[in-house]
């Protein structure tokens, strides 16, 4: 069973991630839109990029959980609270030199938008695996 990234012929190549990622494999796993909460509730301390360190470790705890690895993500769509293309930038650098980095060469969205569910929420990431 295989995983596989591809960039079809036509398209603009872009950094990092791929157009297209196609599986092979039987199980599917979604994580809900893992957010910048510790594990008491709150919202974590600090900007933009402090709380996408915290979605960094939520989300690897949850991959972990359904025995899957970064490797195994196919697809993921980032929320930011912004209209600054820097801060998207600062974003997706943050998420892609983190532990969970590999997830990010898959088919990926990076969004700035309006307001996000928690107050005082700026970062949001939505994520989807394959596994054999």
């Amino acid at each position: 069973m295989t995983i596989e990234r591809q960039n079809p012929p036509g398209l603009h190549t872009p950094p990092g991630y791929h157009h297209v990622t196609t599986t092979s494999r039987s199980r599917t796993v979604y994580l809900a839109g893992q957010c910048p909460l510790t594990p008491d509730g709150a919202l974590a301390a600090g900007d933009v990029l402090a709380q996408t360190d915290q979605v960094v470790t939520n989300t690897a705890a949850a991959l972990e959980f359904a025995a899957a690895t970064p490797s195994d993500v196919v697809r993921t769509v980032i929320y930011v609270v912004t209209d600054d293309r820097a801060t998207l930038s600062a974003v997706w650098d943050r998420l892609t030199a983190s532990e969970i980095g590999p997830a990010f060469t898959s088919a990926s969205t990076l969004l700035g938008v309006a307001q996000l569910g928690f107050p005082g929420q700026l970062v949001e990431l939505d994520v989807t695996a394959a596994l054999p």
